[in-house]
């Protein structure tokens, strides 16, 4: 079953974030289990979502425990503007294209 990972967060230093983003990318490179999406909040300018998609719970844990992975959330933390917060969902359906 697939898994998403919403990860919500306030900063005023997107920029730094995104650096950090693209360190931890090209990092991981072929060992990334997920992939990402990272969106600003038009309506409430300085809120921010990481939304994750991964394969099941299971590969999203292993990229949880990476310790690549407990690093960027570490030094995110330094940057963003109080605690992120997290959800986790299972994907029951999907429609579209």
């Amino acid at each position: 079953m697939k898994f998403v990972q919403i990860v919500e967060f306030r900063t005023s230093d997107i920029d730094a974030i995104r650096k950090l983003g693209e360190e931890y990318e090209a990092e991981m490179g072929d060992d990334a289990t997920g992939v990402g999406v990272v969106c600003a909040d038009r309506d409430n300018p300085g809120r921010y979502l990481i939304i994750g998609t991964f394969d099941d719970y299971e590969s999203a844990m292993k990229n949880s425990e990476d310790p690549r992975t407990q690093a960027l959330a570490a030094a995110m933390a330094k940057i963003a503007d109080g605690p992120a917060t997290f959800t986790n969902l299972d994907v029951i359906d999907e429609f579209g294209s």
